[in-house]
């Protein structure tokens, strides 16, 4: 059982590498592309704002769809999907073709979260799910470390379709050997029938819309990392795009250690004798507060230092959110947490949306120096909804779910 797992958990890490490598593989070519297809930073944004439109909308569909399919049949639904998105942008034309690839592509990756948050709960114990997320989530480092030199060399060398086409079919080969090692855990084959409650049913309880809110202000900060920062290496710190394929990994990497250190860091004061509320709640705030080295990395004037604010500041953001992910398996049954997770993650693309937005516009009219302050606040107000709307994460009664479910 406990070897299981972990191969269970190993097979969640690489799709979310893969997750990714779809995903990044548009910034890394972005300051070819925006040449080729003579994109305005409003332009990209609305390319950018298209996948997270996409993102959002999915989210509250995956979430449900998953546990009602079980999560080897939805897992494998989903990364089909943007897979096969990842490679049609081989063939786009122009800004319109880009972002309906990008649209197509943000409807397959939400399910990955929700998906694999299940796969956590179905098998994992409360003061290792912490951890768990940790370590599926620590492939969106390892995808991101990956993309910049990956894609720099096969844009460099084959073009820039044979990127996107490249990193789709790993996905594919991905769904092979899911499809053939996955298991389900024997305490899922014996639970009662699941109790089915509608999307809008779980909306209205507290916590869900709560981290729904909180998430709005959380996430934008890492979309506007993978989205928009080698787009700043080029324009603002004037990097060639082998100089970004060469440097532009380096906050991934210790982007890496903060889904570790922050499932060490709760596991650590539950095994002291904190409660899961307080070891999560002061968890999530210790690494809030390092986001605010995104404020000095624009304003030092020494690369080297602007890329080690910055890598701060993400490995805060993955400690912060290792533990999010975790809080909907320890309030919720295991067959509901997939749906928890999607409806929360639509505040994640609802405020990427807006602020991918906002940042097309300033950085256009102004520079990227109020931006990176902005990021580097606004996760103070997830920190602040976080401690005061979102209650204690302790199991939620089965009665409390019945009665929310009766007209």
């Amino acid at each position: 059982m406990k070897r299981t797992r972990w191969l269970m958990i190993s097979l969640a890490f690489w799709a979310t590498v893969i997750n990714y490598l779809d995903r990044q593989a548009l910034s890394v070519a972005a300051p070819v592309l925006r040449e080729q297809f003579q994109m305005s930073n409003e332009v990209y944004s609305r390319i950018v704002f298209a996948f997270l439109l996409a993102y959002t909308v999915a989210n509250g569909v995956s979430g449900p769809l998953i546990d009602r399919l079980g999560t080897k049949v939805g897992y494998a639904l989903c990364i089909g999907w943007w897979s096969i998105a990842s490679i049609l942008h081989a063939f786009a034309i122009g800004p319109v073709t880009l972002g309906f690839a990008r649209l197509l592509l943000g409807l397959g990756e939400a399910g990955n979260w929700p998906a694999a948050v299940k796969l956590v709960a179905e098998w994992f114990p409360e003061k290792e799910r912490a951890l768990a997320c940790g370590i599926f989530n620590g492939g969106s480092s390892v995808g991101a470390i990956i993309a910049p030199p990956l894609v720099a060399w096969i844009l460099l060398t084959w073009g820039w379709p044979a990127a996107f086409a490249a990193t789709g079919i790993t996905g594919l080969v991905w769904l092979c050997v899911w499809w053939f090692l996955y298991e389900t855990p024997v305490s899922a084959e014996v639970e009662p029938e699941p109790l089915k409650v509608p999307a809008m049913k779980l909306f209205r309880h507290r916590f869900v819309w709560s981290l729904t809110l909180a998430k709005v202000f959380f996430d934008p900060a890492w979309y506007f990392y993978i989205f928009w920062f080698p787009e700043y290496l080029k324009n603002a710190r004037h990097f060639s795009m082998a100089s970004i394929g060469k440097y532009g990994w380096i906050p991934f990497l210790v982007a890496g250690s903060g889904n570790l250190l922050g499932g060490l860091l709760s596991g650590a004061l539950i095994r002291r004798g904190y409660s899961v509320t307080v070891a999560r709640k002061a968890t999530v705030t210790v690494f809030i507060m390092l986001m605010l080295s995104s404020i000095p990395a624009v304003l030092v004037s020494d690369i080297r230092l602007s890329i080690a604010f910055v890598s701060v500041a993400m490995a805060g953001y993955t400690g912060g959110n290792a533990n999010l992910l975790a809080t909907p398996s320890d309030i919720y049954p295991k067959h509901l947490v997939g749906s928890v997770w999607g409806l929360a993650s639509m505040g994640s693309g609802f405020g990427g949306m807006i602020f991918t937005l906002i940042t097309g516009w300033v950085v256009g009219h102004y520079s990227y120096t109020p931006v990176f302050i902005g990021f580097g606040l606004l996760p103070l107000i997830a920190a602040v909804i976080l401690w005061t709307l979102c209650g204690p994460f302790r199991p939620i009664e089965l009665g409390m779910i019945e009665r929310s479910n009766q007209p």
